[in-house]
């Protein structure tokens, strides 16, 4: 029983599917009754065919006509402000200070008297040189008319003469180390927190305070070699510390000859106003640098088909696509810079780059524009 009812639904699912495919499913050109040449069709290539030639006018895309824009590279780095001119002050001798006049976080002028050490010893000692040159001086004088009138051999004046001389330069001797008793402001700047007082016994490395020039800033950077042909003296830069939000601006005076061998790049120094003392030295530093700002050749950037060696786009003449190679260089969010293959005026395509063919028809049905000024920033 069970073996007659499925022979039974297989001949009724072979007959449903032979119902489906010549009567309520037939073949092109074939009548519902199954004849092939009945008048119910039409042959192939007739009024309903759909082999015809044609199939379509040309595509339609959206053009760009190629204009030249002023492209702007910026390259954004980590910089320092550091102190126009900074030393840390030691004495150079082992003595007692006897007068300290380092006023903490107050400025001093080139020249000003910071330190005093002990030096009575020292000005004895000068007075005594002192005297001994005059008595040799007048002893010189005195044989200097004896060897006129033949008194005295020229051997024995040359011996007087030599004693001034050695007397004159332990003076000299005596009144270097005085000055070393003595700390003068190197140049005009700010005197920072001493390390000492009054009545303490120095040596040479003993830090006494640190002196630094801070109406004047410098601020040091590092960018990749490849930028180096774009900086020179002169060239501009802005940068942010923390806490603000206004830019502030330097100007580059020194750029380092050699390119760092482990990092691969290039020391920039820039020179920073800082007359209203708005920055401290030892402050970081977010440094952005304008290394190329011209006029270029520019497309978007859903023009450029990417190749494995090339760049391409479609170039839209005479109501045909024609594909040219180019060379890029900038890229920004939405443009790209062409360096060569294009020239300003020509029209590429930016939709439907995958359906069209080399010399195929094409037609422009809408022209995009840019916005003004691309820029592009590199870390």
């Amino acid at each position: 029983m069970k073996r007659w009812i499925a022979i039974g639904l297989v001949v009724l699912v072979l007959g449903g599917i032979i119902v489906y495919n010549k009567v309520l499913h037939p073949a092109p050109g074939a009548s519902p009754g199954g004849s092939g040449g009945g008048k119910g069709g039409e042959g192939k290539g007739g009024p309903g065919g759909r082999g015809g030639p044609g199939g379509g006018g040309p595509s339609s895309v959206n053009g760009f006509v190629v204009i030249s824009q002023r492209l702007q590279e910026d390259v954004v780095a980590s910089g320092s402000l550091l102190a126009a001119e900074q030393v840390d002050i030691y004495p150079e001798i082992s003595a007692r200070i006897t007068q300290l006049n380092i006023q903490e976080g107050q400025p001093v002028k080139k020249g000003d008297l910071l330190v005093k050490l002990f030096d009575a010893d020292l000005r004895a000692q000068l007075q005594k040189l002192q005297a001994q040159a005059d008595n040799a001086r007048r002893t010189e004088e005195r044989n200097k008319q004896l060897l006129e009138r033949g008194g005295i051999s020229q051997q024995e004046y040359d011996i007087v003469t030599t004693n001034l001389r050695s007397s004159l330069a332990d003076i000299e001797l005596v009144k270097a180390n005085l000055q070393r008793t003595e700390i003068r402001a190197p140049f005009s700047g700010v005197i920072g927190l001493r390390n000492v007082s009054a009545g303490a016994v120095v040596s040479p490395n003993t830090l006494i305070a640190r002196l630094q020039q801070v109406s004047s800033l410098k601020l040091d950077f590092s960018i990749p070699e490849k930028y180096g042909q774009y900086v020179h003296p002169g060239s501009q830069v802005s940068f942010l510390v923390d806490g603000t939000t206004k830019p502030s601006q330097g100007v580059v005076y020194a750029v380092e000859p050699g390119v760092e061998e482990q990092t691969r790049n290039l020391r920039i120094r820039a020179r920073v106003n800082n007359s209203s003392v708005r920055f401290r030295p030892g402050t970081f530093a977010r440094v952005t640098l304008t290394v190329q700002n011209e006029q270029s050749l520019v497309v978007p950037t859903q023009a450029v088909i990417p190749q494995t060696r090339n760049n391409q786009v479609i170039v839209v003449k005479n109501g045909k696509a024609l594909f040219k190679d180019i060379k890029t260089g900038l890229r920004t969010e939405g443009t790209i810079q062409v360096l060569s293959g294009l020239q300003r005026g020509d029209t590429v395509a930016t939709t439907g780059l995958l359906f069209l063919k080399p010399d195929a028809p094409v037609k422009v049905g809408k022209l995009i524009t840019l916005p003004n000024g691309p820029k592009v920033a590199s870390n």
